[in-house]
């Protein structure tokens, strides 16, 4: 008797990382505008670059942050500072296809030969998912893991991005700190009108350095950061959805209406993300 052929693996792209050019361009923009309107008014550069009022509205707001969160959590803060300027370009269509080429193959095949390509997928949510349908786990368990995951994914992100909203709090009051040492310094030589008025304006950059750095980046990176979440944990429901109609051998075309729903919301996501409750993959209402 002839050997049957194996089926050949699904080809699963590897999740492309790209520069954030809004992120990037509005920086730009929004520092070429304020730095251009000083030069217009004939201001210079060096009239705002003060070190001091740097280390004092960037180190206080610093210890700040450091007081109010925990370090694991800082730490994990400023290394998704990455996650600002670059963009994580999976896009939900990608992921519908990947999704139906292995429920094409389950359905001919049987969904135990995705085994291997459930191994080789680089995506974690989406191997761990399918790596579980594989191993024949029912579907109830196999959705309240994956949703407590989603949920505790979302509870990281969330405290991550908490941690740039809390600097963006604290730096203007900072800054206004600055800006009092500076004047009480001013005080101590009111003999020399001249001095005094260099003095002032240089007391006030702090006040810049503090509302700037709230306003043009920590409030836009958490906003960001959110962002970034609520694409993330819609894409995951995508994924999950995906597997769940593979193992209940749904076809492949009535998998990809079912799926097509939340490209839409990945796509154009702008709401924030629902609380899940673990096990049980519903909302938290708002109002409950």
């Amino acid at each position: 008797m002839a050997e049957q052929p194996r089926p050949k693996p699904v080809e699963v792209r590897p999740v492309v990382h790209r520069p954030d050019f809004a992120t990037i361009g509005g920086l730009v923009v929004s520092l070429g505008g304020i730095l251009g309107g000083l030069l217009l008014e004939g201001g210079k550069i060096r009239d705002v670059a003060q070190v001091t009022a740097a280390c004092i509205v960037f180190g206080g707001t610093f210890g700040a942050v450091l007081v109010t969160t925990p370090f694991p959590v800082l730490w994990r803060a400023v290394r998704k500072i990455n996650h600002v300027f670059i963009e994580r370009a999976q896009h939900p269509h990608q992921a519908i296809e990947e999704i139906i080429s292995f429920a094409a193959k389950a359905r001919k095949h049987g969904i135990v030969s995705l085994e291997h390509d459930a191994d080789n997928i680089p995506d974690h949510f989406l191997r761990k998912a399918l790596g579980l349908a594989v191993d024949g786990t029912d579907l109830d368990v196999l959705r309240r893991m994956m949703d407590l995951e989603i949920a505790m994914d979302e509870h990281r992100a969330e405290a991550e991005a908490r941690v740039y909203e809390s600097a963006g709090g604290y730096a203007p009051t900072v800054g206004i700190i600055g800006a009092v040492l500076g004047l009480i310094q001013v005080m101590k030589h009111l003999e020399n009108i001249d001095e005094v008025g260099r003095g002032i304006a240089v007391a006030f950059v702090a006040t810049i350095y503090g509302v700037g750095s709230a306003n043009l980046f920590f409030l836009p990176a958490a906003n960001k950061l959110r962002a970034r979440l609520r694409r993330a944990s819609l894409i995951k429901e995508l994924m999950l959805e995906g597997v769940v109609a593979i193992v209940e051998g749904l076809n492949p075309k009535l998998i990809r209406t079912k799926l097509e729903a939340y490209a839409r919301d990945a796509a154009t996501a702008s709401k924030p993300a629902p609380r899940r409750v673990a096990g049980r993959g519903v909302e938290d209402s708002n109002a409950a």
